[in-house]
């Protein structure tokens, strides 16, 4: 197994390397490990914020339908009607293919 690779860290801006290796040594971990984890916990936050944003649109969408189908569920009667306007329907259907 070869050997990984160390990041290249190119920064056109000394100062910001500066401030960045002043921070990654104040946490007391390297450049590389510091700027990982710095993009692994913006990732992450991106992440749950979608997350939460999800879960906001999925409570919406689930109250909507919650409230239409308080109108639209049929009775036991209605039910019925249908189930035998389907059978019917099939048979004439059944009928059709055999002639």
């Amino acid at each position: 197994m070869s050997q990984p690779k160390a990041m290249n860290l190119r920064f056109p801006d000394p100062g910001q390397r500066a401030a960045i290796e002043a921070a990654a040594r104040q946490e007391g971990v390297s450049l590389q490990e510091y700027i990982l984890s710095a993009a692994y916990a913006r990732a992450t936050a991106v992440e749950e914020r979608f997350l939460d944003a999800f879960r906001a649109s999925m409570a919406v969408s689930g109250d909507a339908f919650a409230a239409e189908a308080g109108g639209v569920r049929p009775d036991a009667e209605q039910r019925a009607a249908e189930l035998q306007a389907r059978r019917d329907l099939e048979g004439q259907q059944e009928r059709g293919h055999a002639a």
